[in-house]
């Protein structure tokens, strides 16, 4: 016999978790994971960092409410997710300025070697500084969200992949590992396995593509100072920051992949870590641990939330990109709102219309496909 709720969501990384906990207690929900462990591929391998002036309009937009909301649940706990750690682009002048943009001020060339004297002066022209930036301590957020959903009756089940999907009457039928489930809306948070999801449930696929970010920790001969601000190239060929008394590196590639447990390629972290010793002063040497994440997009680089235009409670929450931590706690509450008012409805959220917002991340929009 399968078991019966109003809502199963699959995948349980940051998206699938953090609805879970924002239907909590509103309905009953179970979430299945295909793994044995919670969080196990791209939202175990995050850079961990929150950037407001990072992203399209929409994304900002959600970035500031995630902030808002993570912030309510920081007060009064004694391990808080956020830490102020601000975020500095470099590069050129006409690149910096292209790429400023929502609350990035630009800042003089003296300013940004003071916020990172570990930066060589000849390594860049122009600068721009986020100081709205936060560190986000994933896992402390990661487990919130799982406990704070368990604690309103959630289920959650591991090492249960699903294997079908089905509309069957006024709702679904889903099978996923060796139990089943039935509900009247399956929320498709399946990340990089999106796409391969909506097939297997007899969905229409939306074009979702799967791309590669690499990342390590290194040691350094001279450690970034506590307070140093994130760093990235303006032209998004990489980023490092302070991880304790080693530095966090990325290349920042976008290389399409398949849906896979991607790994580092050889040569790449140690191509970065030769580019970054010309142009700071840090003095990268052995790689610690190095991992690959994939960070999965829509045709116009916009989470994709929302019912699917033909196939009846089937509700998408993916396609968030490199924007997955840092729009979390926004979309969750607006997934929330749209899957408790139906398919049919345009509902609020605060008080506030959010109908711009769904809009702008729907499923239906005509620019998602490929």
């Amino acid at each position: 016999m399968a078991s019966t709720y109003d809502v199963v969501i699959v995948g349980g990384g940051i998206a699938g978790l953090s609805l879970a906990s924002a239907l909590a207690g509103t309905c009953t929900v179970a979430l299945v994971e295909a793994e044995q462990q919670l969080a196990y591929h791209t939202s175990s391998r995050s850079a961990r960092q929150l950037i407001p002036s990072y992203g399209p309009p929409v994304v900002q937009e959600l970035t500031v409410r995630t902030l808002e909301l993570i912030a309510a649940d920081d007060a009064g706990e004694s391990r808080p997710v956020l830490s102020p750690r601000s975020f500095l682009l470099i590069g050129d002048e006409e690149t910096v300025r292209a790429e400023a943009s929502g609350a990035m001020r630009l800042i003089s060339h003296e300013e940004a070697l003071g916020l990172c004297p570990a930066l060589k002066p000849e390594a860049f022209s122009a600068a721009g500084l986020d100081t709205g930036s936060f560190g986000c301590d994933a896992p402390v957020l990661l487990e919130r969200h799982r406990a704070r959903a368990e604690a309103a009756g959630v289920d959650i089940i591991t090492g249960a992949r699903v294997h079908s999907a089905q509309r069957l009457g006024s709702g679904w039928e889903i099978g996923a590992g060796q139990e089943g489930f039935s509900a009247g809306v399956l929320v498709n948070a399946a990340g990089a396995w999106a796409d391969e999801l909506a097939v297997l449930s007899g969905v229409e696929k939306i074009g979702l593509q799967p791309y590669r970010r690499t990342a390590a920790v290194a040691a350094v001969d001279h450690p970034l100072p506590e307070g140093t601000p994130m760093v990235a190239a303006a032209d998004d060929s990489f980023y490092f920051r302070r991880e304790g008394s080693d530095v966090l590196v990325s290349p920042s590639e976008h290389v399409a992949s398949a849906a896979e447990d991607a790994r580092p390629r050889p040569g790449d972290v140690e191509r970065l870590i030769a580019r970054l010793n010309t142009l700071t002063t840090l003095g990268i040497g052995a790689v610690r641990t190095a991992w690959t994440g994939l960070r999965t997009e829509a045709a116009d680089g916009v989470p994709v939330v929302g019912f699917d235009a033909e196939a009846r409670g089937f509700f998408w929450l993916a396609g968030q990109g490199g924007y997955g931590f840092q729009t979390s706690s926004g979309i969750a509450e607006l997934a929330a709102a749209l899957i408790l008012a139906g398919p049919e409805a345009r509902p609020e959220a605060g008080g506030s219309p959010v109908s711009r917002t769904a809009d702008a991340l729907a499923a239906t929009r005509w620019s998602i496909r490929r």
